[in-house]
């Protein structure tokens, strides 16, 4: 999963605003199937990596 590091929130909701319901079902659908997978812990580790610290 290539996700820039410099990705925010306001940037990944203008992004699924964009998306009507049928895309955003799907991209859930392969978020849940990659979460699933054995890949899962890379991704997490991944995801935490790119999030701001709070």
């Amino acid at each position: 999963m290539n996700m820039p590091n410099n990705m925010d929130m306001a940037a990944l909701m203008s992004m699924l605003s964009k998306m009507d319901k049928k895309q955003l079902e799907q991209g859930l659908s392969r978020m849940g199937q990659m979460l699933s997978s054995e890949e899962k812990d890379k991704i997490m580790k991944a995801l935490k990596e790119n999030m701001p610290n709070q």
